[in-house]
């Protein structure tokens, strides 16, 4: 297993990163990499899913761009773990059995930390009860959205470390109205998402061996992740319609020019 870990890069712009998950995911497709996880922290940004209503836009000055899931609104940035798993799956695929490990895994893995997480039926992520809440609210720490194409995984999670959850305050987190959001540090726990990416990764990488087309127990970081951010750039991986492109909160997304819409979050 291959860690792409671009967290000493800071906050990262997501079409960026978006772009490196589509060029590794049609090379470990296709078998030409090895299984890879990558590992990175967002710049500020809105990821609206194709049930995104203009009501559900926030009047904000963080972009807001669509992308090709379901659900609605959520927010990635500042003090957020993301890590996309993308391996190559053996028959046959099963998709919920992928995410459930997924969730119990990391349930598993935050238990040092002091976090008595759980899954809730019905909904896919990692919660806090609410018992243990401050606010009195069940409220998601880790948002799970994970996409299968051509056997292969790609899209992962959101874990929230640091994250300024006020910024949840101004959507509906992927349209669930009856709960809320947390973060590591409002459950008391001070620890940073390099620090977090230490527990987590190892963990979901022992336990997605059952899944693999190519088990590799072996994890290995990649020496220059930057190169490889330059190289899914040139490579220009294809991109789906209406994916990446900014949100127009008066006429829905519009599609406008691909190329220009994600290079222009690389700068």
């Amino acid at each position: 297993m291959q860690i792409i870990n671009l967290l000493d890069h800071g906050p990262l712009p997501y079409m960026q990163v978006d772009t490196l998950q589509r060029y590794i995911h049609e090379k470990v497709a296709s078998l030409q990499a090895p299984d890879s996880i990558i590992v990175w922290e967002s710049d500020h940004t809105y990821t609206a899913g194709r049930r995104t209503q203009p009501q559900d836009i926030p009047n904000d000055d963080v972009p807001v761009i669509t992308m090709d899931r379901g659900g609605s609104v959520t927010y990635h940035g500042p003090g957020q773990l993301v890590i996309y798993p993308i391996v190559k799956v053996k028959p046959p695929k099963d998709v919920v059995a992928f995410v459930r490990t997924t969730e119990n895994t990391l349930i598993s893995a935050i238990q040092p930390l002091g976090v008595a997480a759980t899954a809730v039926s019905g909904r896919s992520g990692v919660w806090i009860p609410a018992q243990q809440m401050p606010t009195g609210i069940e409220s998601k720490i880790c948002a799970i959205g994970i996409k299968f194409a051509n056997d292969a995984t790609m899209h992962g999670m959101a874990f929230n470390v640091t994250t300024n959850l006020d910024r949840f305050m101004r959507i509906i987190p992927c349209g669930i109205t009856d709960a809320g959001v947390t973060s590591l540090a409002q459950l008391g726990i001070h620890t940073t998402l390099t620090d977090t990416a230490d527990l987590l990764v190892p963990a979901l990488s022992d336990a997605y061996q059952q899944f693999l087309a190519r088990p590799d127990t072996v994890v290995t970081a990649h020496p220059q992740p930057a190169q490889l951010l330059m190289e899914a750039r040139n490579h220009h991986p294809a991109i789906p319609q209406r994916t990446g492109v900014s949100w127009k909160a008066d006429t829905g997304a519009k599609p406008h020019n691909k190329e220009a819409s994600w290079q222009s979050q690389i700068g």
